[in-house]
């Protein structure tokens, strides 16, 4: 019998074969959530370097929020990675939801990222 991290791990690598199959070299933008806070990350893997990342925990993106846990609080982080990928220089990306649902605040962050001009 499976427990319930072996199948989350399950689905997560799932994902990314997928992803790395349907990649062609694009970086990724990956999510992490937890029950408090949100983290996104674009990480380039031919070179296993983050390029930018943004989270819920810093100072001036909490300083808007009341939550780190809410839709809110991943369209603001989907803003920022945003800008902080396109002032690095990445403007196509693939998105990794990893095991989570496109649904709620990763969706969230993902819409909020396409409209901070990251195409995905």
């Amino acid at each position: 019998m499976l427990l319930k991290k072996d199948l989350f791990e399950r689905r997560k690598r799932r994902s990314r074969i997928r992803l790395r199959r349907l990649g062609s070299g694009r970086p990724r933008l990956a999510v992490f959530r937890s029950g408090k806070h949100i983290y996104a990350q674009v990480i380039d893997d031919g070179q296993g370097k983050v390029v930018a990342s943004a989270s819920s925990l810093e100072k001036d993106v909490r300083s808007d929020m009341k939550n780190g846990a809410n839709k809110g609080a991943a369209g603001r982080i989907g803003r920022t990675i945003a800008e902080r990928s396109l002032a690095a220089g990445v403007t196509d990306v693939m998105f990794d939801r990893g095991a989570y649902k496109y649904h709620g605040r990763v969706k969230a962050l993902a819409e909020a990222a396409r409209e901070g001009g990251l195409n995905f």
